[in-house]
């Protein structure tokens, strides 16, 4: 199995482009579904927050006011690194078992969608292509302001906050222009999906892992035999 990162910025269409992989059968693992999972009511992540930023960033139905939470965090880097701590780790874990729980089912392949790809690095090491969604600063902000109901200047802080969309789009195999219509960009994407059908990179993979299985479980077969022998045999003396 291999994985395929999307990322990009806030409010660029991340989720439109995952949504094309998704109806074609790949498997999508979405960072922000699972932080909006681990913040529910009576969740650890709930607790915590809760004793960190106090009742006021609650609503009465005692779920997390996320518009409340907001405003702080990206007011305040400080507050933002105390939330980053308390939901990254448990975000990460999850995503590392739900990765896990696909590679035994055979997918020849998923998506990640992590728009914090860049920022934190998670499974950096074992992501196969990166796809950057940009779109241009002022249609960014334009969206994010509609979408979240911000001010100006509350969408340009939650921008700031994540790294410039130039340097991602550097650091990606594949960028998706996201500035025209959506069905643009849903051609973009299936382009992305046609190429990753045809790749082999699963199969490589697959023969790796199994290598390394193959070694581990050599490596405790001639340990066993050292112990259980007293030495080596002496037919294997060098």
């Amino acid at each position: 199995m291999f994985i395929l990162a999307i990322t990009g910025g806030i409010a660029t269409g991340k989720s439109t482009v995952s949504k094309v992989f998704e109806r074609n059968g790949v498997p999508v693992i979405d960072a922000d579904k699972i932080a909006r999972e681990i913040v529910e009511p009576g969740q650890p992540c709930w607790h915590k927050i809760r004793a960190v930023f106090g009742d006021e960033v609650l609503l009465p139905s005692k779920e997390l006011n996320r518009a409340a939470l907001g405003k702080m965090i990206f007011a305040d880097k400080e507050l933002r690194g105390k939330l980053n701590k308390i939901t990254h780790p448990v975000i990460h874990r999850t995503i590392f078992w739900r990765v896990c729980k696909l590679l035994i089912t055979g997918q020849p392949w998923i998506v990640l969608d992590l728009p914090l790809l860049f920022e934190t690095g998670i499974l950096f090491d074992f992501i196969h292509k990166i796809v950057t969604v940009s779109c241009d600063s002022e249609k960014q902000l334009q969206r994010l302001i509609a979408r979240n109901e911000l001010t100006e200047s509350e969408a340009r802080h939650r921008v700031d906050s994540q790294m410039p969309l130039e340097k991602k789009c550097e650091k990606s195999h594949f960028v998706i222009d996201n500035n025209g219509s959506v069905k643009d960009t849903e051609e973009s994407a299936l382009r992305i999906f046609n190429m990753m059908q045809e790749s082999k990179q699963h199969w490589f993979n697959r023969l790796r892992f199994f290598g390394l299985i193959l070694m581990i479980g050599f490596s405790i077969f001639l340990i066993s035999r050292f112990f259980l022998n007293g030495g080596w045999p002496k037919s294997w003396s060098f």
